[in-house]
Formats: structure tokens, sequence, C-alpha cells
């Protein structure tokens, strides 16, 4: 059994929603994660199953290693059909808004979203959600956003119509968002949910073939290439690790390709934190992806440093400078969070 995490009004409020609507848009952020296709694509299966006209609309492409999901190629990139994407938003009765705390996560796509007369709905697991819907559901103390949307289709009753193809993307959301259930993934909840995904004939061991051993030739040596410049700082137990766009260009990188490359310095021995910075390739910024093990709070670097946020042990956030710029203020928020760093436990 699980607990009741969402508050009961809400699950109400929104089933209410749904019996009235139907036209459904579902949106999620930038550059999508697996979290984010998954939970979308997860609802989207549902909602399919209620008989509802819904479309999932993300700001800009996803990596290739999700392109395998039920339901991925009916998802509308809003980078590229804006026009169209702007009349299904103004003409959907509600919007569902997944894997995000922040109207500006869903970049170009915020203005129609807001200016839509749409009932609009948050679930999310992110801290400090924005006050941009009249039904928030967020709960950082869950570990994805496609747990939520699993614990939020069962709480209205509906845990029989969710298909195989649903429950493959709800998995495939709950399993990267936890790096494989490496990180925040000790609630014993998440392997009860596993065990009712598992009802619906899914096969979990191919789902993570699929996203983690599906890559190129040119990752892998894109890989070694990444590794082979790591820095190591064994006084603050951390590492780092960078990419710029010169780089990408010479590895034939595509969208994805750098996913999970933070987390493999924390293999090392007596490393607990772990940065990734690369240049992007679209603007003049550098992405920040930061993963800790342990109690340290990575999200509070991210915040104080790179203004980002996100998870005790996984956490990103943006800088506006260069490369060597950005290391150096690494290296000011590694001296200033050194006792954490060395802190036992």
């Amino acid at each position: 059994m699980l607990t009741k995490v969402i508050d009961q009004s809400k699950i109400d409020h929104f089933a209410k929603w749904l019996e009235r609507a139907d036209k459904i848009v579902i949106v999620a952020h930038v550059a999508p994660d697996g979290d984010a296709v998954g939970s979308s694509l997860g609802l989207w299966h549902f909602l399919n199953t209620q008989d509802k006209d819904a479309t999932v609309i993300v700001p800009n492409a996803f990596p290739d290693f999700l392109k395998w999901m039920p339901g991925s190629k009916d998802i509308l990139l809003y980078d590229r059909y804006k026009e169209f994407a702007d009349k299904l938003i103004a003409e959907a009765d509600v919007i569902c808004c997944l894997d995000f705390n922040a109207i500006s996560r869903i970049d170009a796509m915020a203005d129609a979203v807001l200016a839509s007369p749409a009932r609009k709905i948050l679930v999310d697991h992110h801290l400090n959600p924005e006050d941009f819907c009249r039904i928030i559901i967020s709960h950082p103390e869950i570990s994805s956003t496609s747990e939520l949307v699993f614990r939020l289709i069962c709480r209205m009753g509906y845990f029989s119509d969710i298909t195989k193809e649903g429950a493959e993307c709800i998995y495939t959301g709950m399993m990267t968002d936890t790096g494989g259930f490496t990180y925040n993934s000790n609630n014993r909840e998440i392997y009860f949910i596993i065990s009712e995904l598992l009802s619906k004939g899914i096969d979990k061991d191919d789902i993570y073939r699929k996203v983690y051993n599906t890559y190129s030739e040119s990752r892998l040596r894109l890989m070694g290439h990444v590794l082979s410049q790591m820095k190591v700082y064994p006084d603050h137990r951390a590492a780092l690790i960078t990419l710029t766009k010169k780089e990408q260009g010479n590895f034939n990188y595509i969208r994805g390709d750098s996913e999970g490359f933070v987390n493999i310095p924390l293999s090392i021995k007596n490393v607990v934190f772990s940065c990734f910075l690369r240049e992007d390739t679209e603007k003049p910024m550098i992405k920040v992806s930061l993963r800790s093990v342990g109690s340290f709070p990575c999200n509070r670097l991210a915040t104080e440093f790179f203004n980002g946020g996100g998870h005790l042990n996984a956490s990103g956030g943006e800088f506006y400078g260069t490369l060597e710029e950005a290391k150096k203020v690494l290296e000011l928020a590694l001296e200033k969070f050194k006792p954490l760093l060395n802190a036992k436990g």
C-alpha cells in the first residue's frame, strides 16, 4: 500500500476538471529529460484511455535515447511548430504542467501558457513552486514527477487503466531521475510502485538497456576524452569534468550524448561531489550539472553559486560567462563548502 502523499482535495479537484475537459495539453520543461518525457507520456497514455484529446508539447528536442518510448513520435516540439502549438494551448480546457516549478522553465512557451484561459495544474517535485496554476501538486520529497503521476492516477481510482505503454513511460521517468535507482531512491514505496508497474507487463531490464546501453561509438569516445581531462580536488573530495563547444563538434555531439557523465567521477574512492560544466551550443552560457553522495547538499551549492537548484544529491544551474570563469566560481564554492564536503556521513 502507498501512503496518501497528495492532498485528497487536489485529487478531487483535478478529477472534476477531467470529467468536463475534452482538450488537454501537457507541457514539460526545456531540454526535456527522462522524467519530463516519462511523466508527460505516462499521463498522455492514461488520458487516451479516457477518450480525451490530449497532446504533449515540449519547448525543444529531447535526447535520442528516449525516442523509443511509446508515444514519443506524437510529442509536439514548440520550437518547430510554434503556430500550431499556440493554437492547441489557447484552445485547451486543461493544461498539465509537469516536472518544472517556474514558468521560465518552459522557455518560449511561457507566454502562451500564461495567456491561455485553460485550467492549469502543476505536478512537480522541485522546491519552491511558483504560483501560476490553480492546482499545485508539489512534493520535493518524492523522487520523480513520474512517481507523482502514478500516484495521482491511482488515487483517482484508475490504476486498471494504466496501460503497459504508460507504465513503461512512468518507469523510465522514475529510473532516469534516480540514476537507475542509485540516488534519491531509498523510499521503499518506490519499489512497491515498480512491482505494480511490472504487473502491467513492462520489462525493466530492457528499458534500462534502451536508455543506458544504446549510445553511439562517438559518445563512448567523447566520454573517454572528457574523463582524460577530469580534475580531482582531493582536499575537497570533489571532481570536475568539462566539455567545450569545440569538443562537442569534434565528437559529433548530439543532444543526450553527455547524459550521465556527471555521475562517473562519484565512482572514485573518497569523492562525494561531482561537477560537470558544459558550454551550451545555442546560448552563450555554461550548463552546470551537480551530483553528490551521502549528505552533501549540492542543491545549496547550485542555488548559491550557479543560479540553480534541485535535490540534495542531484542539482543543476547555469553560468553566464566563460568556462574558465565558471571553473573559478566552482573552486570558490568548493572552498566555502569544504567543511561539509569533508564531513562524515
